[in-house]
């Protein structure tokens, strides 16, 4: 008698059928992952601008645009837009002490859930309460910290 070695076809139909299954689990849950990690990344970069923004409104009493007084937005601690590969900052002026940072995805390079959305750091009127805030990316993605429309 000669004895059985290997696995029969069906076995193995069956070991691909379940890595399928998994994978259809597991690669949407991936994608949801990386769309989280671009975004608090990008929150975390404008973070880091916050601060400057803060001492800018202080200064100057406005807060800042790309021109105001020559600051620019890298004047003011943000990366250049060569040095963001998600993104892009923008500053935009509401009221003379209100404000938010905008962070733009780029359509290229991030992750398609994010693409071509913006995620804001707003400063309120007088009382200079930061919130974070998107009307356009799922609130699932969204940082804790931040709310979603």
């Amino acid at each position: 008698m000669k004895k059985q070695q290997g696995f029969t076809l069906i076995e193995l139909m069956i070991v691909v059928a379940v890595i399928g299954v998994l994978s259809a689990i597991a690669i949407p849950q991936y994608q949801k992952y990386v769309a989280k990690a671009e975004a608090a990344s990008a929150l975390a970069t404008m973070t880091g601008v916050k601060t400057n923004v803060e001492a800018f409104v202080v200064e100057n009493g406005i807060f800042p645009v790309e021109t105001v007084g020559g600051q620019t937005s890298q004047d003011l601690g943000a990366p250049a837009d060569d040095d963001l590969p998600l993104g892009t900052i923008s500053f935009s002026t509401q009221k003379t002490d209100s404000g938010h940072i905008d962070f733009k995805f780029n359509e290229v390079n991030v992750n398609k859930l994010l693409q071509g959305n913006t995620l804001s750091l707003k400063r309120a009127e007088n009382t200079g309460v930061w919130t974070c805030l998107s009307t356009n990316i799922d609130k699932s993605l969204l940082p804790k910290t931040c709310s979603g429309s």
